[in-house]
């Protein structure tokens, strides 16, 4: 079954950098569109970033200029550099994947990022 499974989550300080993984495993068919996204308690789960198969990508406002997505097909990894955090990136992220023309998404079961003094 595919899985796509998150890590590098964890608490860093303000200003501080994290670096998020998101893997998936299962398949040998690459996920045409992979992205971050977040949800911090008492809000709606909101898009970070995202990168397709030609390596175009989208950043929510938000973070653009701090965060950098980027993804390595041949190992079916996606990944979220996190620079110059603030305390209200923290949040859940969860890894998200979807091929071109299918509804179904796969999403991973989050890890937390925690930014605070």
């Amino acid at each position: 079954q595919l899985q796509l499974v998150e890590s590098g989550g964890g608490l860093a300080q303000p200003g501080g950098s994290l670096g998020l993984s998101c893997k998936a495993s299962g398949t040998l068919v690459a996920l045409s569109v992979l992205g971050w996204y977040r949800q911090a308690p008492g809000k709606q789960r909101e898009l970070v970033a995202r990168i397709t198969s030609d390596g175009h990508t989208n950043y929510a406002d938000s973070v653009k200029g701090r965060f950098t997505i980027s993804r390595d097909t041949a190992i079916h990894t996606v990944y979220l550099q996190m620079n110059s955090l603030k305390p209200e990136d923290t949040a859940v992220y969860y890894c998200n994947g979807h091929y071109v023309g299918n509804t179904y998404n796969y999403w991973g079961l989050g890890t937390q990022v925690t930014v605070s003094s």
